[in-house]
């Protein structure tokens, strides 16, 4: 029984590595390996060209605006979700995770029904000189729906745990709201928010679905990387496709040392 016992933890621990190389180490390598089959001055006029910088530029500006927004929408859904009982508490709560349980297909349509040609708003849309369906604010209205809850869904439990004590000692000696955030409640929670936003922005680096429904696809003005990507493969540019992928790839693992790093010093402080 006792040497049986032994082999179990190793034959999880083997199953799960071997898992992880067989869909993870080697997918990735083999698209570094086609990223530079065709040498490197292929791979540089690839990841330097025009319509590359113009789609990476568009993906970080993206990602930068859906991470500010959610960062705050994060903040004070989790304040509001752990500090108040309401009215519709719990359907707020739920509507919360709705993004996680939506196909991002399926909420490119919602928004290009919302402010399409067919949506009764779009003439008003129209008559102020805004577009949203086949522009840049589709794409990040997209991406601000599909990475929604990662920021306030990490805050949460750690409200959860920490109670109100505190804070409402605080409010009791004549500290003021912001004082009391800033102070007491922020310090608790800054290692969660940290790790929320690394979540928020590794989702938004990576969205395809939601963003392909309302981009319309003009190159070098709506393809965010993934979709610029998809387009080269489309084109039979192999080299190139791949080329441009080794950028995500890079930034991925930049996010997950970052992650790391945050997790790291989490738990270190028992703020995770």
């Amino acid at each position: 029984m006792q040497q049986s016992g032994k082999w179990v933890p190793r034959l999880l621990i083997g199953l799960t590595v071997a898992f992880l190389t067989l869909f993870l180490i080697v997918p990735l390598l083999f698209v570094l390996a086609q990223a530079f089959s065709r040498g490197l001055g292929v791979y540089l006029s690839s990841i330097t060209d025009t319509y590359a910088m113009q789609a990476l530029a568009l993906t970080l500006v993206t990602v930068l605006v859906a991470v500010a927004v959610n960062t705050i929408f994060g903040l004070f859904a989790a304040w509001s979700l752990t500090r108040y009982r309401f009215f519709g508490y719990k359907i707020l709560n739920t509507f919360v995770d709705l993004p996680l349980s939506v196909s991002p297909v399926i909420a490119g349509l919602i928004f290009l029904l919302t402010f399409g040609r067919f949506s009764p708003i779009y003439p008003l849309l129209t008559t102020a000189g805004i577009r949203v369906v086949y522009a840049i604010p589709g794409i990040v209205l997209a991406t601000i729906f599909v990475t929604l809850p990662y920021v306030s869904r990490e805050i949460i439990p750690v409200l959860d745990a920490r109670g109100t004590d505190e804070e409402e000692a605080a409010a009791l000696m004549g500290a003021g709201g912001f004082t009391i955030f800033r102070k007491i409640t922020f310090p608790h929670i800054k290692w969660a928010l940290l790790y929320g936003i690394v979540l928020c922005t590794a989702r938004a680096l990576g969205e395809f679905g939601a963003v392909s429904v309302l981009s319309g696809r003009l190159r070098g003005r709506t393809l965010t990387l993934p979709l610029y990507i998809e387009s080269l493969y489309q084109e039979y540019s192999y080299a190139p496709a791949f080329a441009v992928s080794s950028i995500l790839v890079v930034l991925a693992i930049l996010i997950l040392i970052v992650k790391t790093v945050i997790e790291y010093k989490g738990d270190k402080r028992g703020d995770l």
